[in-house]
């Protein structure tokens, strides 16, 4: 299975330069739409509902300080991604890839996910926290969505 960094690895190679931020919330919505779409996790690495939105920590550990990453920043390798991974981040891109790191930020402050995990650890709205989204919360509120347009 892919890792986080894998993903952030591709989405850089695809899309270019971008914020920290904005590639970690099209890191989230890759993850979130995979499952959906191939039910199973992208990757395994943890993503926790922080104040600005989802963030993977084991990638922010690597981009701590940039505001703006490049492929060469990350130590992912996106090979380790098989057509189907692909396929899923691509769809992503496609749909997220324009939005800016506000807005997709603000976005997922809309979403279900991120709001009962800081409501479940009792977080305030802009208060520092590390409360987990879990993988079964995704998959549902995504898998929902979908339910919803058919």
């Amino acid at each position: 299975m892919a890792e986080v960094l894998d993903v952030a690895a591709y989405i850089l190679d695809k899309a270019g330069p971008m914020s920290a931020m904005k590639l970690q919330k099209l890191c989230y919505y890759a993850q979130s739409w995979h499952m959906v779409w191939e039910s199973r996790p992208l990757f395994d690495d943890r993503i926790e509902a922080w104040a600005n939105g989802p963030v993977a920590p084991s990638l922010y550990r690597v981009h701590r300080g940039k505001f703006t990453v490049s492929s060469s920043d990350i130590p992912g390798d996106a090979d380790e991604l098989d057509s189907g991974e692909k396929e899923s981040i691509d769809a992503v891109l496609e749909f997220y890839g324009t939005k800016g790191a506000h807005e997709l930020s603000e976005l997922t402050h809309r979403e279900t996910p991120w709001v009962e995990a800081r409501r479940s650890a009792g977080l305030a709205p802009m208060e520092p926290g590390t409360a987990e989204i879990s993988p079964a919360s995704i998959a549902e509120y995504y898998d929902g969505l979908t339910s919803a347009e058919n």
